[in-house]
């Protein structure tokens, strides 16, 4: 019987993921996510068994897990259709009884944690105005629920305080930058945690147990996020523990009993674990773990800490560090795939010279075969980065014979925050131009085949490949573009008002930038398209509408173009559903093997 290349797809696909994993308090079990039954749902790992098992079968993706201090409440998060729009509902005895908890199924909540003693939670949600987030309290057992704080933009609780009588919320200030407050929920009086009169990144928030002081990352005086620690006496005047030189540490944890700071360092996309001791200074890195990206550091107890690990070999599971013994331990087997993972490729990090000089970095996947078709792969965001985790189609598409390269383009994260802000507003077609210098760095110095080069990208991506086919179509053989943005001016009319605010910070304004706007589109230059066109998009999505697509599409078609559009009625911004994964991605599959190897 013949192996079609789809049913080969279909096991690359199939690979699923444990992710987010947290420890519920005082069991010894920890949770975590994964699409094991098609679409992601709660599952549950304890230390006794070692054995893992499903935790709830709802209807729809569960986006995020909250345990009570006690252990003995679940709150889940859920959409609809791919929405985003995440609703909560109560779990309680092993899951077995589902109360709606939150439900405004019009409106977005965002999660902020547990009151100390149980009886309550905090979130936001724009029920107010679609551009504004107000926060929230409710009393979990007779469900009444009060307005604490109105604001006009994105604001998200983070935690109580030890009182009950304050919250830490998060204000966002620009695209990536936040300001940290605590909240008066009796009188609405805010007093900032942080550095008075500079935008920064604020992230990874941790209150000691006293209630007197706490931990957080900032990139406040410096290009990268550094370890900071403050007191309430002196909450703006926060205390520089250490930095890494050119790196983000991206991720800290404080051990139950306040002796050990956890952090991860992101070196490149490839993520380091060390042990900062708070009682002696000293710092030891964690050996053994495989070169990927950890995250979702959570405590088991003193010595032993949960995160999850996905490199480009392991799609993604659940694993521990025992701090005492200085060693690591796969939990989980969620992400094997016996029949395929031994043809799984680890990429090579590279950089190459940019237009400017600039050292742009990226993966390369591939044999190394002399005039490989290459497909060039283009992150999201455009605040993303591409780091050293499981892509099942770049995987294919190397193992196919194709060379895949994923570049971190100027705009990336991960850098340093200069370079991060290399393409913002008029500097948007530099990261463009990026590409095409990549492209003819690899040519000389990868022996690609010239005329055998594809572009595939998602949201942002999507707007980078629509924008590299129309500004530099010269290159290209195929493009694929997935819920990507034909025009800023009509997304940032169409997209939700509480996303628009943010993303003008990046792109540009529609007052001051229609011009700019008008000269870069890639739905004005779709004349200058010459190659197949394959376009995806999600019904549902709330962040790049469909409208962007169904345009861009309407466009090509009156020309004549060769395109095809695919419109998901059951997803939204991401691809969830694995029936969907499996007909898009074996589409994108086809359609390079049919342009790029012919």
């Amino acid at each position: 019987m013949e192996i079609t290349l789809e049913s080969k797809l279909n096991s690359y696909l199939n690979a699923v993921s444990a992710y987010k994993p947290t420890a519920i308090p005082n069991q010894n079990t920890v949770t975590f996510l994964t699409k094991k039954t098609g679409i992601p749902q709660v599952w549950k790992w304890s230390k006794y068994t070692s054995t893992i098992e499903q935790y709830t079968d709802l209807e729809d993706r569960i986006l995020s897990v909250y345990h009570s201090p006690s252990g003995d409440k679940t709150v889940v998060g859920m959409d609809s259709k791919g929405n985003e729009k995440q609703q909560f509902y109560l779990l309680k005895e092993e899951g077995k009884i589902v109360e709606e908890l939150v439900v405004s199924p019009s409106h977005f909540h965002y999660f902020g944690g547990w009151s100390p003693d149980g009886s309550k939670i905090t979130y936001s949600s724009n029920r107010r105005h679609p551009g504004s987030f107000d926060v929230f309290i409710m009393d979990v057992e007779t469900k009444q629920e009060s307005v604490v704080f109105e604001y006009d933009g994105n604001c998200t609780p983070l935690l109580w305080l030890k009182n009950e009588e304050q919250l830490v919320i998060s204000i966002q200030d620009t695209n990536i930058d936040t300001s940290l407050y605590v909240l008066d929920i009796h009188t609405g009086e805010r007093n900032r945690i942080g550095f008075e009169g500079t935008y920064a990144r604020y992230q990874s928030l941790i209150l000691t147990k006293d209630g007197k002081s706490g931990f957080v990352l900032s990139d406040a005086y410096n290009d990268t996020l550094d370890i900071y620690q403050f007191s309430w006496d002196k909450p703006t005047a926060p205390k520089k523990l250490f930095s890494v030189d050119k790196w983000d540490v991206e991720e800290i944890a404080l051990s139950p009993n306040e002796e050990k700071l956890v952090y991860t360092v992101n070196e490149g996309g490839i993520y380091s674990l060390t042990i900062f001791d708070l009682i002696t200074g000293t710092h030891e890195q964690i050996t053994g773990i495989p070169n990927g990206v950890l995250d979702s550091l959570s405590w088991l107890d003193d010595e032993n800490l949960i995160f999850s690990l996905n490199s480009p070999t392991l799609p993604g599971d659940i694993w521990r560090a025992s701090i005492d013994q200085r060693k690591v331990e796969r939990l989980t087997f969620v992400g094997r795939s016996e029949s395929v993972e031994n043809l799984w490729l680890e990429p090579e990090l590279c950089t190459f010279s940019s237009f400017d000089g600039l050292e742009v970095p990226y993966f390369i996947y591939g044999k190394k075969e002399q005039s490989q078709p290459l497909v060039i792969y283009v992150h999201g965001g455009p605040e993303y980065q591409i780091k050293a985790e499981f892509n099942p189609v770049i995987q294919f598409l190397a193992g196919q014979g194709f060379a895949v390269v994923a570049p971190n383009v100027r705009g990336s994260m991960g850098y340093g925050r200069k370079y991060v802000q290399l393409d913002d507003g008029r500097k948007r077609m530099d990261a463009v131009a990026d590409l095409a210098w990549l492209v003819k760095d690899l040519i000389t110095n990868r022996s690609v085949d010239k005329n055998r080069i594809g572009i595939m990208g998602r949201s942002y991506g999507g707007f980078m490949v629509l924008a590299a086919l129309t500004h530099y179509p010269d290159i290209w053989a195929a493009g694929v573009d997935i819920v990507g943005i034909s025009h800023f001016k009509t997304f940032l009319e169409n997209t939700g008002s509480w996303r628009r605010k943010l993303r003008e910070c990046e792109y540009g304004t529609l007052d001051k930038d229609m011009d700019f706007f008008e000269e870069i589109a890639p739905l004005n230059h779709t004349k200058n398209i010459s190659v197949p066109l394959l376009i995806f998009h999600g019904r549902n999505d709330t962040r790049v509408p469909v409208s962007e697509a169904e345009q861009l599409y309407s466009d090509l078609r009156s020309q004549g173009k060769q395109a095809e559009l695919v419109i998901f009625e059951d997803e939204g911004h991401q691809t969830e559903k694995i029936e969907n994964h499996i007909k898009m991605n074996s589409m994108i599959v086809s359609f390079m093997n049919q342009y790029l190897t012919r």
